[in-house]
């Protein structure tokens, strides 16, 4: 049974770092793709990084040179670093994670774009982000 936990929200202020972590276990798909959402309030779920496990990243604009996405090598950790964080930050960040077909590599990350919540099949319960002034 896949499992997928987040860990590592917290309170920020603005400006300064902090870091999740996304365990995945019994994912056993010999390519990968693992994303991280977010949700505010009120308002769709939005990806916000993703990685494949060819080393293909995409972020979404809004997080594009603050916020980085890795993973070890068999992506059984996949971690978001987040700097210079922004009120906006604020949200239930949630992991997600699937098999890399060749159709979303080739769709989405080739492209620099995440894939859609619907392309993926596994998700943690999430971990709230609040960054204040």
């Amino acid at each position: 049974q896949v499992s997928v936990v987040e860990s590592g929200g917290g309170s920020v202020q603005a400006g300064k770092s902090l870091e999740l972590s996304c365990r995945i276990s019994a994912l056993t798909y010999a390519s990968k793709c693992v994303a991280w959402f977010r949700q505010r309030p009120g308002e769709e779920r939005e990806g916000v990084a993703a990685i494949g496990s060819n080393g293909r990243t995409a972020y979404v604009d809004s997080v594009k040179g603050r916020f980085t996405i890795s993973a070890d090598s068999d992506m059984a950790t996949v971690y978001l670093h987040m700097n210079n964080m922004t009120l906006e930050d604020t949200a239930m960040y949630y992991c997600a994670a699937d098999r890399l077909t060749i159709g979303k590599d080739r769709r989405y990350l080739a492209l620099g774009t995440i894939p859609p919540a619907s392309d993926f099949d596994f998700w943690g319960q999430g971990t709230q982000v609040s960054v204040s002034s």
